[in-house]
């Protein structure tokens, strides 16, 4: 472990000694600091490509629906776990910068279905590129290939 999580469990441990489990209290700080790590790395790429998390967020629950890459905001609310309010001012930034189109159903006006466009299919593909490869290259600094198929078992085995 590291000097700063080894830090902070010996000061728990010294500190704040009936709430420190010397099993499970340095798997919880781990993994936070894990996540945090990944997750700031993540963001800057993101940022570099001129999106927020939550648009990029939108755009790649878009890109993983079928051709033509369409969801009504209903169907993209769904699948992110958004509110609709916060849904709404997204899209319409999204649409404002030309990253996605919104067309009205025939049969229905009130429903407007988001649709990626050229210009953020290659927004997206350049940036999950940059995603994979930061993580790729943060893992392989200090874990294997057998290691980190090791971990992601063990760690799917937490999740459900």
């Amino acid at each position: 472990m590291t000097d700063k999580i080894n830090s902070f469990l010996k000061a728990q441990r010294t500190n704040w000694p009936e709430s420190y489990d010397a099993q499970l209290l340095p798997l919880r700080i781990t993994l936070l600091h894990a996540h945090l790590a990944q997750h700031g790395r993540a963001t800057d790429i993101i940022a570099a490509n001129e999106l927020s998390v939550v648009e990029f967020d939108v755009l790649a629950t878009l890109r993983r629906s079928p051709l033509p890459y369409s969801l009504t905001p209903s169907e993209i609310q769904h699948a992110m776990l958004i509110t609709s309010g916060g849904l709404t001012k997204i899209l319409i930034e999204l649409e404002n910068r030309g990253l996605i189109s919104r067309t009205t159903y025939e049969n229905d006006r009130r429903i407007k279905p988001a649709t990626l466009t050229e210009k953020s299919i290659h927004i997206l593909n350049k940036t999950m590129h940059e995603l994979n490869d930061g993580l790729r290259d943060w893992v392989n600094s200090s874990l294997t290939s057998e290691d980190v198929n090791h971990l992601t078992i063990l760690l799917d085995k937490l999740c459900w």
